[in-house]
């Protein structure tokens, strides 16, 4: 992907996301954030009795980074198992958004994983999760 086509990526997960909003009763919702620069991601998600992440959304503030990679997460681990969501490398979510373009952001760009990494080890110990940041 060219530079230009991943700022316009960028901006249309950005400006038109479809996994923004609380979730109301959500198995788990974990807050993140990065202290240095003001970004901050909450995810909730449901887990459906196949142990699958059936419903993912994202509540947060800061840069388009941030939020378009929050959108982009939420978006590709939506009916992921736990494992998988567990063993998605931070290089492929930095691919995905355009290399080139957040390499200079590179903790904005792996919030929304990291939070969502979070969410699942809470999941997993049993107890609904609420804070925490992931760094």
């Amino acid at each position: 992907m060219d530079r230009q086509s991943a700022i316009e990526y960028l901006l249309e997960l950005y400006e038109n996301p479809v996994h923004r909003g609380p979730l109301e009763e959500a198995d788990v919702s974990v807050h993140g954030g990065n202290p240095g620069c003001g970004d901050v991601v909450t995810i909730h998600f449901k887990v459906d009795d196949e142990g699958k992440v059936n419903v993912i959304r994202f509540e947060g503030e800061g840069c388009t980074i941030s939020q378009a990679a929050a959108e982009l997460v939420s978006e590709k681990m939506e009916g992921a198992t736990l494992e998988e969501i567990e063993n998605l490398q931070q290089d492929v979510i930095i691919d995905e958004l355009g290399r080139e373009v957040v390499m200079s952001r590179p903790r904005c760009a792996t919030l929304a994983l990291g939070t969502l990494k979070q969410a699942v080890q809470q999941y997993k110990r049993g107890a609904p999760a609420r804070g925490g940041c992931p760094d």
